[in-house]
């Protein structure tokens, strides 16, 4: 009957010393983002703007980007439609790396071009967008939402999005959030109904030296204004030749295949 005993007490010990042994260290915690704190105007030496006014002020960007390609296809997109100097445009005409630069005309929303951008897609063309103020093309990788969703399923470190919403920008990675001063809104608010880049901009740099990945998605609404989509970009560029994250990439809603008749 000892025996036996004793033969159960050695089984349970060597249970517990196999269990703790097979458990292996401790997982480090993951690292946290710390919050982002808003680019704040200077104070105007006109006494009768006082510092809660200055809040609502946005600190300009330093506008810098690559210069649009000389030899490129420019698209003029006006609403869903899509001209060339003034004339109707045959997207079929594009071929596979072809540059092609994206001009947006007016209040052009991102959902009226979607047909345009899958095309583009499907074609394997090198497409830019065009800022609506100064003579610079952004470089876009282009992805649907099947595509982009894969992209956010990799395991890799990072995945950096940028989700373009009416009331700001929410910079999102795969440890979640990055925090801004209000935790339950975005992290950079729209602030006195202009967008603030300099804020975003500071954010991603910091996801990037956090990260140290090579891309960034840019996620509008799909009722975003495509010249809102371009400006947002700027957020991503240092330099003419140097991008916090070489690729950026926009999401675009592929429109549903119509039914065969």
């Amino acid at each position: 009957m000892r025996a036996v005993t004793l033969l159960g007490v050695l089984l349970v010990v060597g249970c517990r010393s196999s269990s703790a042994v097979d458990a292996g260290p401790p997982k480090k915690p993951l690292p946290k983002l710390e919050p982002l704190e808003q680019v704040k105007a200077e104070l105007s030496p006109d006494a009768s703007i006082d510092e809660r006014e200055a809040i609502f002020r946005v600190v300009p960007i330093d506008l810098v980007g690559p210069p649009a390609p000389g030899q490129a296809v420019r698209l003029e997109l006006d609403g869903e439609s899509v001209k060339q100097g003034g004339a109707p445009f045959d997207l079929a005409t594009v071929k596979q790396d072809d540059d092609v630069i994206l001009v947006p005309i007016g209040d052009t929303y991102l959902v009226q071009i979607a047909p345009v951008l899958a095309a583009l897609d499907d074609v394997g063309a090198d497409v830019f967008l065009q800022h609506p103020d100064k003579p610079i093309a952004w470089p876009i990788d282009l992805r649907d939402e099947a595509v982009f969703q894969t992209w956010i399923d990799d395991p890799e470190p990072g995945k950096v999005r940028v989700i373009q919403r009416a009331d700001g920008f929410e910079l999102q990675t795969n440890l979640g959030k990055l925090p801004g001063q209000d935790p339950n809104g975005p992290t950079v608010p729209v602030r006195g109904g202009q967008l603030d880049l300099k804020t975003l901009q500071r954010g991603l740099d910091k996801v990037a030296q956090f990260f140290r990945t090579k891309d960034v998605c840019f996620v509008p609404s799909f009722g975003t204004e495509v010249a809102q989509i371009s400006r947002a970009l700027a957020s991503n560029w240092k330099s003419a030749e140097v991008a916090f994250f070489p690729t950026q990439c926009l999401v675009y809603p592929r429109p549903k295949p119509k039914p065969a008749p």
